[in-house]
């Protein structure tokens, strides 16, 4: 029989209400009964109930919009489908089982099922961050690569994808094998990684998750929408009557998006290194159940910024909800090759594009003050109409940056 998350014989080291849920559930053939008040329980299930509806609808539209309209079908776009797929196997195979609980006031699926819940979330969930690691990483190299992005390769985000679901399952089997395992969590409501467990074995586990599957994705994160941000601001150095708008969406953007990681992950990490670090009993299953819920909340708030402020999708968004087809980005043509400059001064010829940022280099004449949308079937090319002057003017360059969500 699997050992349940705090074991009958340690109970006097941890919290004495979540030994009594463990003990009840031993001995009640894995149904182990909530320690919240029927008013904390509903409390749970409504907020639940809510996580997991919106989740649902948010994903389920983002599958639907991708399934629908060729034009989404990039390659980076696949790393925002495989973070979809993940919040949605959440919304499918893990929420309901956890308001369930909540509604009943006691485990329903017994011990098997609660080490099955605790595996399948947390791979779930850390996809969903290392997919957004990766997705960070993706739009920084891009930015900063010599060469021009290949919109028909979808090699590198395969390798992304792959990559997001092996280093999850590299660090959420171990449980399942003995080092750590899987139990009920909190108030019995719903299940997780033992964070309670005072053993060298416990311990060093949860040490590993939580350098390795939270710090880890949130410097990524940091370091390369930091970058990216750096770029945005040397490109309103050039011309900042037309970047600095663009300017302020990006941060805009990139503080929410570290702003929600936070918010969705980091009291869960809190709590879990409290719980195994802090003094026995310092974390209440009450308090316990706060972060957890927050962690699920990530369903609900993914799609939403990283997809429907992302104004391909937006697009195809209100075409769906008309019944027309999308608006198309206007084309520039190209009758010319120019001189381009990368953001480390670096040289390239002609203009580089990526489903997120645009970098377009227009000399030989005025500096341009509008650059128009594209959509990913266009490419991006620049419309030299003008000779060069007789004159010795100098040369100006004009540099424009575009961050698509």
């Amino acid at each position: 029989m699997i050992v349940p998350n705090v074991s009958l014989s340690g109970c006097a080291e941890v919290n004495s209400a979540l030994c009594a849920a463990a003990r009840e559930g031993h001995l009640g053939g894995g149904s182990y009964r909530s320690t919240l008040t029927p008013t904390g329980n509903l409390i749970v299930a409504v907020c639940l109930g809510f996580i997991g509806t919106f989740g649902l609808m948010n994903n389920l539209l983002v599958l639907v919009l991708f399934c629908r309209y060729k034009m989404l079908r990039s390659p980076i776009n696949l790393l925002l489908i495989n973070i979809t797929i993940s919040d949605l196997l959440v919304c499918v195979l893990g929420t309901p089982f956890s308001f369930a609980a909540s509604t009943q006031g006691r485990w329903l699926i017994g011990e098997g099922g609660c080490v099955w819940y605790g595996f399948f979330n947390s791979l779930c969930g850390i996809v969903s961050l290392i997919s957004l690691a990766v997705l960070s990483y993706e739009r920084y190299s891009t930015m900063m690569g010599p060469t021009e992005a290949d919109s028909s390769n979808y090699r590198k985000i395969s390798l992304g994808i792959t990559v997001s679901w092996v280093y999850s399952l590299i660090w959420t089997l171990p449980p399942l094998f003995g080092w750590s395992n899987y139990g009920p969590e909190g108030p019995g409501t719903t299940c997780s990684v033992d964070w309670t467990a005072k053993t060298a074995n416990n311990i060093s586990y949860i040490t590993c998750l939580f350098v390795f599957c939270l710090t880890v994705p949130f410097l990524v994160i940091v370091f390369c929408y930091g970058k990216l941000l750096c770029a945005i601001r040397q490109v309103s150095g050039v011309n900042s009557s037309t970047s600095r708008k663009r300017e302020q969406r990006v941060l805009f953007m990139v503080v929410i998006m570290v702003i929600c990681y936070l918010l969705c992950w980091l009291p869960y990490g809190i709590m879990a290194l409290l719980a195994t670090f802090g003094q026995p009993g310092l974390v209440t299953p009450e308090a316990s159940i706060i972060p957890s819920v927050l962690a699920k909340t990530s369903t609900v708030i993914n799609p939403v910024i990283y997809v429907f402020m992302n104004k391909q999708f937006y697009r195809c968004f209100q075409a769906l909800l008309h019944c027309e087809t999308p608006q198309r980005g206007s084309s520039i043509r190209s009758s010319s090759k120019v001189a381009t400059k990368a953001m480390r001064g670096a040289a390239v010829t002609g203009p580089r594009r990526s489903n997120d940022f645009l970098f377009m280099v227009a000399s030989l004449g005025q500096p341009a003050a509008t650059v128009p949308q594209l959509n990913p079937s266009c490419e991006p090319t620049i419309d030299v109409t003008k000779p060069p002057s007789s004159d010795n003017k100098p040369v100006i360059v004009s540099l424009v940056a575009h961050f698509d969500g």
